[in-house]
């Protein structure tokens, strides 16, 4: 299931993260990457309670340079692959799929497609290594932990568009 398209405004969020190259499909390394950034947060004593995400820095099908990441105001010690950065505040078009992550690829595509259709701009450039992002997200409402059964789990998508 999707929601309709719309357009936000959304203010700066700072975030800790742990970015790595992927080749899709990239199941098995998202997980680990979510565990080390949970890890440093017990570490430093910080209740992971921000938004999670994977955003999409750089996109070139089938590679992809993603960050496994979460929104936080802590102070968390940085080591190994962990990374902060700060998600551009501007607007975006926002749009929300619920049902297993399999189904995010075509998700994605009808909302690239709506977009295109719509005149949209993304806050992206091209590159010899592929398309860079300012900020693509997938926002993981809930997740397999959370919530077992595929068909419910609550993705968004948030990419920002060019101003």
């Amino acid at each position: 299931m999707l929601t309709m398209p719309e357009m936000v405004e959304r203010e700066p969020q700072r975030y800790v993260a742990v970015r790595l190259p992927v080749v899709i499909p990239f199941d098995e390394e998202v997980d680990p990457a979510f565990d080390e950034l949970f890890d440093a947060f017990a570490q430093a004593g910080v209740a992971p309670d921000g938004v999670e995400f994977i955003k999409f820095n750089l996109v070139d099908m089938p590679r992809l340079e993603i960050e496994t990441g979460m929104t936080t105001d802590a102070s968390i010690p940085l080591s190994g692959r962990l990374l902060e950065g700060m998600l551009p505040g501007g607007r975006y078009v926002r749009m929300t799929y619920t049902g297993p992550y399999e189904g995010l690829y075509d998700a994605t595509a009808m909302l690239v497609g709506w977009a295109k259709e719509k005149g949209l701009i993304w806050d992206s450039s091209s590159s010899e290594a592929g398309e860079l992002f300012a900020c693509r997200l997938e926002i993981h409402d809930n997740n397999p932990s959370i919530e077992p059964d595929p068909s419910k789990l609550i993705t968004t998508l948030l990419f920002k568009l060019a101003d």
